[in-house]
Order: C-alpha cells, then structure tokens, then sequence
C-alpha cells in the first residue's frame, strides 16, 4: 500500500502534467473558483453572480459589526478603525476591471499544475470604498518605512507551507496606485465569496493584488516576504529563475462568442447574414486602449471602440461582420496608448501567468 501524500509537509517541484487532460483535483478547484460568463461580455458592469472568483482558501465568515481595521507595525500613529468608522469616511465608487493572473493558464503548453482557467477569470464591478492613501498618511509610515503589507483572514497551506494571504506594496507605489478600501460592489454589500466585509482593490494591477477579508495594514522597514509575495505570482522562465513580481495587467481584449453553442465544445453556430461582434479590451495602470482588431479566416480588420472615461475599466469594441458559409476561425487582439500589442502566442511562463494571447472562437455558418 503506498503512503498517502501529506499535502501539509513543506515540499518544492512541479507536478507533471498533460496538455487537456485535468486532474481531479484540478477540476475541484474549478467548481469553487467560477468564471465570467463569456455572454456577459455585452455589458458594461458584470452582473456580480457572474463576475470571476479566485479564492486560495476556505471562505472567512465575518461578523461585520465585530470586525475591525488594524493599522499597525512602524506607523507613528497606529490605529484600529470599525467598519462604521470606515463607512463614515468619504465615499467613491470607481468601476474596476479585474483579472486574475493565472487567467489563460490552461493555454499554455506544458500547463502548470493549479486552477486550469482559460479566458473567464476577469470581470468589471462598480467599487463603493474609501481612497487608503489618506489613511496610511494619517497612521504616518515612520522615516524608515518600505513597504505596507495588507493581511486577510483566510488562511491555509499552500507548497506545504501555512499562511493568511498576504501582499504588500512599496510606498512608492502606494503613491502612484489609486488603492480602495472597499465594502460594496456594485452598489450593495460585498457578498462572502467577495470578500465581505472589507478588502481592498488595486486598479489596474492584477487580482491578487487586491486582498480579501482584510484584517491588518501593517507597515514594514524590510520587503514583505509573505508566501503570496514571494513564493508565486512572480514570472519565471525555468524552476531555477528567482522571479520577477507580477504587477500590472497586460494588454488583452475578449469577444462575446457570437451565436449558440454546442453544448460540449462550446463551438459556435451562426447564420449567415450580418452578424455584429462584441467584445471588451483593457491594459494594466489604467493604460487607455488605442485599437482593436478582429480576424475573420486569416484578415484582420479594424473593430469599432466606443469612447469611455472610465480609466481602470475595459472599453467596449464592435465589429460588422457578413457572415458566409461554412467554417470560420474569428481572433480579437488589442493594441494600448503604450504600443503594448496582444501576442498570437501565448507567451511562456513556468506557472502559466499572465497569458494575454488573442482569444480563438471556432463557428460554423449556416
């Protein structure tokens, strides 16, 4: 009888995997963790039942009226706020496009070993919070100070290793980011699974940057060195790279995949006649969008991109297209106010992140 693997003892390496094929493990972390609905692609604002979730851990259950904020470690002035407190500061709400950074992951070939998404992991809410950027200058960052750590109550073990999901920031990009303390989306309390009854969001950056169920703020005279900062989400060529941090989106537009599915493949069926193709397009550090385009069969064409102020929200692209018989392969990619283009290849990473390559949608003509 072979000895059960203790998940819970410290260990390093990576598990084989086959391109497609997903274990069962794999495909229990897909029931917890649901994506976006392609459809809802359509509209500005998702519907929040619709937008991604990615929790590492179990779901913290939090009584909000006994809840607090702890602002402490080298703070010259710490302090604890109650969610009332917090609730009683000046108030914004700012829609927010937020993708998660394994998003693609399932497409790049060999696959790593973790929650096997393909393009659903993104969504854009309506974020009701409180700038924090006055609040770490109220508790005052000693002169010593490098970065703030943000603590949430979910905790569990990951590589062996046991933790509270923790990120932190520089301060000088603390001054650079438009970060919110939020407790509601889309205009009504945050929901469990969301991270009720307080996280905060970083526009802009990819999710994990965006801490649930948080608990402390805490500011640090040495880098953070918490296992969600340092032992993944850092871009990494080969096993023995040390890593660069992931930071901000990359540049990627999605389409809502015209027509009906098959229930399985989830190709597509289309009559033909004109048909408009809808999609959305965003960039990281709120960078604008400059074109998007679309491929019909091998030709790219100019879409259409609907005007918007929303700086950290995705912009909205059409495009006519005459559909004619038979099989049709259709590919979106965008291109931002940097110069930054989608890829047509996935591009490699050990643990699959960040994969912005343009989408592929098979449909079939009437």
């Amino acid at each position: 009888m072979n000895k059960e693997h203790n998940p819970f003892e410290p260990y390093s390496g990576c598990v084989v995997t086959q391109d497609g094929v997903f274990s069962e493990a794999e495909v229990g972390l897909a029931n917890r963790n649901s994506g976006l609905l392609l459809e809802t692609l359509a509209l500005d604002i998702t519907p929040t039942g619709a937008h991604y979730l990615l929790n590492h851990f179990d779901v913290p259950l939090i009584d909000e009226g006994a809840h607090s904020l702890s602002f402490n470690g080298s703070f010259n002035t710490p302090f604890n706020l109650t969610m009332a407190e917090i609730k009683a500061l000046p108030k914004i709400t700012m829609p927010v496009t937020l993708e998660c950074a394994g998003n693609g992951r399932a497409g790049v070939s060999p696959r790593s070993y973790s929650m096997p998404w393909m393009y659903e992991a993104v969504g854009t809410s309506e974020w009701t919070g409180t700038p924090l950027a006055p609040l770490i200058g109220k508790a005052k960052p000693s002169a010593d100070v490098v970065e703030i750590s943000f603590h949430g109550a979910d905790y569990g073990f990951d590589k062996g290793c046991g933790h509270f999901f923790g990120r932190s920031l520089t301060l000088a990009q603390m001054k650079e980011l438009d970060v919110l303390l939020v407790y509601a989306m889309n205009d009504a309390p945050l929901l469990p699974q969301h991270g009720a009854p307080l996280r905060i969001v970083v526009p802009g950056w990819y999710g994990m940057a965006s801490v649930k169920w948080l608990t402390e703020i805490t500011a640090l005279t040495n880098p953070y060195d918490g296992f969600q900062q340092v032992r993944t989400y850092q871009y990494r060529e080969s096993d023995e790279d040390p890593g660069r941090p992931i930071t901000t989106m990359r540049i990627k537009s999605l389409m809502v995949p015209p027509g009906v599915p098959d229930w399985t493949s989830r190709k597509r069926y289309v009559n033909t006649g004109p048909t408009e193709l809808v999609g959305r397009a965003w960039s990281g550090a709120g960078t604008p969008i400059e074109k998007v385009e679309v491929e019909v069969s091998g030709v790219w064409h100019p879409a259409n991109l609907e005007n918007s102020e929303d700086r950290y929200a995705w912009k909205k692209w059409t495009f006519d297209w005459d559909a004619t018989p038979g099989a049709h392969v259709l590919r979106c990619r965008a291109t931002d106010a940097e110069g930054n283009v989608q890829p047509l290849e996935p591009p490699w990473d050990v643990a699959g992140f960040a994969n912005n390559a343009v989408q592929v949608v098979h449909v079939f003509v009437e």
